[in-house]
């Protein structure tokens, strides 16, 4: 049975990594509204990444994004990152902002956009060898838009002699991690557009080959949780992309549309005991902060991710396994919605207490005056947003 001391400490242990480029401005396809003090360099970013961590005491690892992380000198990168208590955490790979890649990356029917889309993977993994990084992120905006635009079935011959290519060119202790999405900006067919497209190039390729999920990635009314149990149980659950949406991909704050979903989530994670940094899954952010600020938005999602966590701890195990024994359908549920049901944010203001952290991660940094500082300094320069 678990105790509340068993919760606690699964509270301290949780893991969640930042993204880099949510620190910078971002926005639609209408506009990118700029913001003061946005990171003008990567490490800007990584030093407002530890601001989350240092309120949150959860968030210790930062993703990159290349090239719009490219530095010069990434093991410099690396220790710059040690110094303010952040680690460098998974590369993700760009494959779908340069004009060559109009027709898709490792799909093109160009054998030399191809290849240019190739070396870029192991350019990455370069940097993943230079930071000590443990995971490379793929994620392909490749597809058509017209029937007859390209044959679909050579697009995933080619697509499994890239993900070849750069799996064989992995590390013994890395990873390749591979992300589905269902449309955009592909209309007519995706070359990944689903877990079950993934989940077999995975397969296929081999233990070390794993697949994301990306909460905003799927069709309306999708049982993500199902897909999360599913892969928990064939150990081909890599990482989480977390964020939230209401109509499309869209990449909210997670949790703000719907915080059942995250728990409904939560609870296979915390059902398969997946939770712990053993089990190997990334919990991850992916998040873009068009219109709210930047550093407040992550801490707040960090927050959600914990709170949905806390609910999911709290399910009672045993008197759920024995409703569903019995048929007890009503009564099955009613345990995991009094779950749900609970405050857990007194319990989460103790957990942050006991780590010597301040209570309330938002009001503690509202007066930090970190935000304050940022816009003083962070004068000249270009921001770093999109592409940048």
């Amino acid at each position: 049975m678990t105790t509340h001391n068993d919760v606690r400490a699964a509270l301290r242990a949780q893991r969640i990594e930042v993204p880099s480029w949510a620190y910078g401005n971002s926005g639609t396809r209408f506009k990118v509204f700029a913001q003061p003090g946005v990171p003008r360099t990567p490490e800007e970013k990584i030093a407002d990444a530890a601001q989350v961590h240092a309120f949150t005491g959860v968030a210790p690892v930062v993703s990159l994004h290349i090239p719009w992380d490219r530095v010069d000198d990434y093991a410099a990168l690396a220790s710059y990152a040690a110094d303010q208590g952040i680690q460098i955490g998974t590369i993700n790979a760009n494959v779908f902002q340069d004009d060559d890649y109009k027709l898709g990356s490792v799909t093109n029917p160009d054998p030399r956009i191809r290849r240019k889309a190739l070396d870029h993977l192991f350019e990455c993994i370069d940097v993943m060898d230079a930071t000590g990084s443990r995971d490379l992120k793929l994620w392909f905006s490749d597809g058509t838009n017209y029937p007859g635009q390209d044959d679909i079935r050579a697009r995933q011959d080619r697509l499994a002699e890239a993900l070849s290519a750069t799996y064989e060119r992995l590390g013994p202790h890395q990873r390749l991690l591979l992300e589905y999405k269902l449309f955009e900006p592909a209309f007519y067919t995706t070359d990944v557009p689903d877990w079950g497209t993934a989940y077999a190039h995975c397969l296929r390729l081999g233990e070390r080959a794993q697949v994301v999920i990306d909460t905003g990635h799927h069709a309306p009314g999708t049982n993500i949780e199902f897909i999360v149990a599913f892969l928990l149980r064939e150990g081909k659950l890599g990482a989480f992309d977390f964020n939230s949406r209401f109509y499309a991909d869209d990449d909210l704050m997670v949790g703000a549309a719907d915080p059942f979903q995250l728990f409904r989530i939560m609870h296979e994670i915390v059902r398969a005991d997946a939770l712990r940094p053993e089990s190997g899954i990334n919990f991850m952010l992916d998040q873009c902060h068009n219109i709210e600020p930047k550093i407040p938005a992550q801490i707040r999602s960090v927050m959600n991710v914990q709170e949905a966590t806390a609910k999911a701890l709290l399910v009672d195990a045993e008197a759920l396994a024995a409703a569903q024994a019995a048929g007890d359908v009503l009564g099955a549920n009613g345990v995991l919605m009094d779950a749900f049901h609970t405050d857990v944010r007194p319990l989460l203001r103790e957990v942050r207490e006991e780590m010597g952290l301040d209570p309330d991660p938002l009001a503690a940094y509202a007066r930090s005056g970190y935000a304050e500082r940022i816009v003083a300094e962070r004068v000249g320069g270009q921001q770093a947003g999109w592409g940048a």
